[in-house]
């Protein structure tokens, strides 16, 4: 009994020790106070020396740090988007002076003014500095902070890649600004806006409006997603939003999943190799992230293009995976299919014996190499 409730207890501080948050006090000169922030490192990143992670900024993270901490976490547990440094700037009874807006031009004024530049001039150069960043950043917020958050959106080039409001408290004018200024923005933009059928009246009905307006910008750099939950609060809606918010922005990052082979990848108008290349470059240009291709994605478009019988692409995403998983059975699996479809069948034979000694890749094992060329060898007399 008592190993089980050490081996118990292991668990639980191991599990701990993956989502322990730091908090750190900011000595900031543009609002000339101390600030406390909360920032959840990605798991093992210590490890990871030569890793780079995007930002998401959490404002109101009195409140909000956890759910969305706890939310990034897990889909980027399960490869649904990238692991990131999550960074929130804790604010109480603040956040009204911190999102004050000037009342005659409805930008931000007095003490908002200077949080403005807190977050752009002083925060996010100083979580550059300390930490390991790509060149991304989401930045989440609720009611009058969701709204501050907009107005980095009429900087030049925007602070911010990604944008989650849940449930804003519009300054006047906002929603006809940002409809006139979206389109102008010239680096790809993605904007979440979410409310509720039980939201704060005034704020589900600014949020409709905005959505109006917003839903029919035409813009190749705009990514526009929306929610109007059925029976959400204005509280509850945020557990429903920010990993609904997460996964839209995110979904490119995904692995290739069941609907993507079969609507995408067994296109016979989609040549295959340049789809899966020009998927991780778009994860690269999007998110400054430049990972190798999973192996899960190798083996989608490797056993789509066998089925496709694109030869060259089969040919061309063997290649790739020999160099970038030169350990592993995948790439001369898929070069003895390549010879095997293309009639070199002793060609077929030595490209499976090269998968001898080597790791396995999901299903695909050193027998299933070794299996192949037996078949070859027995079929054709080799």
């Amino acid at each position: 009994m008592r190993n089980h409730l050490l081996f118990a207890m292991s668990i639980l501080l191991t599990f701990t020790s993956f989502s322990q948050t730091i908090y750190k006090n900011f000595d900031s000169d543009k609002l000339r106070q101390t600030r406390k922030l909360k920032i959840q490192l990605p798991r093992n990143y210590d490890k990871n020396t030569d890793k780079k992670y995007p930002i998401v900024l959490v404002l109101d993270a009195d409140y909000l740090f956890e759910p969305v901490a706890g939310n990034v976490d897990y889909f980027s547990y399960w490869e649904d988007m990238p692991e990131s440094i999550v960074v929130g700037v804790m604010q109480g009874n603040s956040r009204y002076k911190d999102c004050a807006y000037d009342e005659d031009t409805f930008m931000p004024g007095d003490q908002g003014a200077e949080f403005f530049e807190f977050i752009g001039l002083e925060l996010i150069p100083y979580i550059d500095e300390q930490y390991r960043t790509a060149k991304f950043i989401i930045g989440v917020g609720h009611d009058f902070t969701a709204n501050f958050l907009n107005y980095y959106l009429f900087k030049d080039p925007p602070l911010m890649n990604g944008y989650i409001n849940l449930s804003p408290d519009l300054a006047p004018l906002l929603d006809t600004r940002l409809a006139e200024r979206i389109p102008n923005i010239k680096s790809k933009t993605f904007y979440y806006l979410a409310t509720g059928t039980d939201d704060i009246d005034g704020l589900r009905e600014s949020a409709e409006s905005l959505n109006t307006q917003l839903a029919g910008l035409k813009s190749e750099s705009f990514s526009y997603y929306y929610d109007n939950f059925d029976g959400a609060t204005h509280y509850s809606l945020g557990a429903r939003g920010i990993p609904n918010a997460l996964e839209k922005i995110f979904s490119v990052y995904r692995p290739i999943s069941k609907k993507e082979f079969t609507d995408v990848l067994m296109k016979k108008d989609t040549k295959i190799y340049t789809y899966l290349v020009d998927k991780y470059q778009l994860i690269k240009d999007l998110f400054g992230i430049d990972n190798p291709i999973r192996v899960n994605d190798f083996i989608a478009a490797g056993t789509a293009a066998e089925k496709q019988k694109q030869w060259e692409s089969l040919e061309n995403i063997a290649k790739l995976a020999q160099k970038q998983y030169p350990g592993n059975v995948l790439g001369d699996y898929y070069m003895g299919r390549f010879f095997e479809g293309t009639g070199e069948s002793k060609k077929a034979v030595r490209s499976y014996r090269k998968g001898f000694g080597k790791e396995d890749s999901d299903f695909i094992t050193v027998d299933t190499l070794l299996d192949a060329a037996d078949v070859i060898k027995a079929r054709e007399g080799i």
